[in-house]
């Protein structure tokens, strides 16, 4: 049995990057790094390595709020200016430069509201939409909940604000159980004709509002509908209604596809669910029983998340997840404390899991695997996988082998600027792809 001890804190971080599969960050800095500070073009193995951070999670973080550019929740100079000003793996940096950002554009949205320039108001209260959501991402400690769920819902208020001009967007609730999940139902155009409709969720960390900055653009160009929704474990179920993961997810979308037959103009016969990042576990889980489906995309594809989570973990170590418990807390969270992509994986996956420690989130983690499960899915399916995704490299090949159905793969690569997690920063060349695809499958 490898020894470990709390005295010896580099044991911890390499069992964390065993975990995690990613090198340690940079040492901290009293600046933010620059590009420039980083690698140099010829050097860098991605296009974004060493941009603004040297730190892989905020880099990775960093292109999210920029890529959301494409569907108006960002915008250059804003995002590059505030990064300037955040503290290379400092979680409070990046929480204050964010919501100092979100706070100037939703004073001028609200001003702008007041004196009637909707559009101008609009388009400040989406940037600062995604701004908040940003703002909240490493607060997941439990001490900082509270600061994460109030960026959470100003985040909302401003989106709900910037819709509230837009004609073909509605916000819904979708009901579930003893209550309701919230969803945002997007018409493509206000012809008489009936349209496919794509369901679109989010993943281990996503909100439905960061949604519409993605696909639903391209959605409506090639005619179809959109329907957003946020299920247990994510946006408003976790913060407001303490609704946790389930590995059941077709539980979660029977519901959503029983209210989508309810929406008008609706083709019943070519309705496609499409899940992003973990979403590449629920879709297709959901999917596997949920036969009104007529496609499913899993972007990346995830086979099983509990393998993502011990597969690099030394076996002794993680065998005292079941048999010394507290030393595993103690030693994982001695590890995580520099590390700020595992602090916040360990940090969300027990708020998003309803758990009270690392241990019992790693216990909880155990049923999500489509072992068994992926070959009951019949309707045609796309797995998508990118070349350089830092959280579940390896899984898309192993749901695509396991599937029955008519099914398709594709692999996003450094040729096509695609390579991150769910090609982050690549919206042009994965719309397409996904779309091409989607249009195939229900023309």
């Amino acid at each position: 049995m490898i020894h470990m001890c709390c005295k010896r804190p580099i044991v911890h971080i390499l069992l964390v990057l065993f975990i995690f599969l990613i090198i340690p960050v940079a040492a901290r800095q009293k600046k933010p790094v620059t590009a420039q500070q980083g690698k140099s073009v010829t050097e860098a193995r991605n296009w974004y390595d060493g941009f603004m951070f040297n730190d892989k999670s905020y880099t990775f973080e960093f292109i999210r709020v920029l890529g959301a550019s494409a569907g108006g929740g960002s915008d250059l100079g804003e995002c590059i200016e505030t990064a300037r000003h955040i503290c290379d793996g400092d979680d409070e940096s990046w929480y204050r430069e964010w919501m100092k950002r979100a706070d100037r554009l939703y004073e001028m949205a609200q001003k702008w509201e007041k004196e009637g320039h909707t559009v101008s108001a609009r388009k400040t209260y989406l940037r600062a939409c995604n701004y908040y959501r940003s703002a909240s991402f490493y607060m997941d400690e439990p001490e900082k909940r509270a600061l994460a769920v109030a960026a959470w819902k100003r985040s909302r208020e401003c989106f709900l604000s910037a819709i509230s001009s837009f004609p073909y967007v509605k916000s819904v609730r979708i009901p579930y159980e003893s209550t309701t999940l919230p969803g945002y139902y997007i018409i493509c155009s206000d012809k008489a004709e009936k349209h496919p409709l794509l369901i679109i969720q989010t993943g281990f960390d996503g909100t439905g509002e960061e949604l519409f900055f993605g696909y639903v653009a391209g959605a409506r160009e090639r005619g179809y509908d959109c329907l957003i929704f946020e299920g247990p474990g994510q946006g408003e179920p976790l913060r407001l209604q303490n609704l946790h993961f389930r590995h059941d997810w077709e539980h979660v979308v029977t519901p959503v596809v029983d209210y989508a037959l309810t929406l008008p103009g609706i083709d019943r016969q070519r309705i496609a669910l499409m899940g992003l990042s973990f979403g590449g576990y629920l879709a297709p889980r959901a999917a596997a029983f949920e036969h009104r489906l007529k496609a499913c995309i899993a972007n990346g594809g995830v086979y099983s998340f509990a393998e993502t989570m011990v597969s690099k973990m030394p076996a002794d170590f993680c065998r005292l997840i079941e048999t010394d418990p507290d030393r595993f807390n103690r030693e994982l969270q001695e590890g995580i404390k520099h590390n700020p992509n595992a602090r916040w994986g360990v940090n969300n996956g027990m708020w998003t899991f309803g758990a009270q420690s690392p241990a019992e989130y790693y216990r909880k983690v155990k049923p999500y695997t489509l072992e068994n499960v992926a070959g009951r899915i019949t309707c045609a399916t796309l797995v998508l996988d990118s070349e350089d995704d830092i959280f579940m490299q390896g899984q898309a090949e192993k749901l695509y082998k396991a599937l029955n159905c008519p099914k398709s793969f594709y692999r996003f690569t450094r040729e096509e600027t695609a390579q991150a997690h769910c090609q982050m920063g690549a919206t042009g060349i994965s719309e397409a792809v996904i779309f091409n695809w989607l249009d195939q499958v229900l023309k």
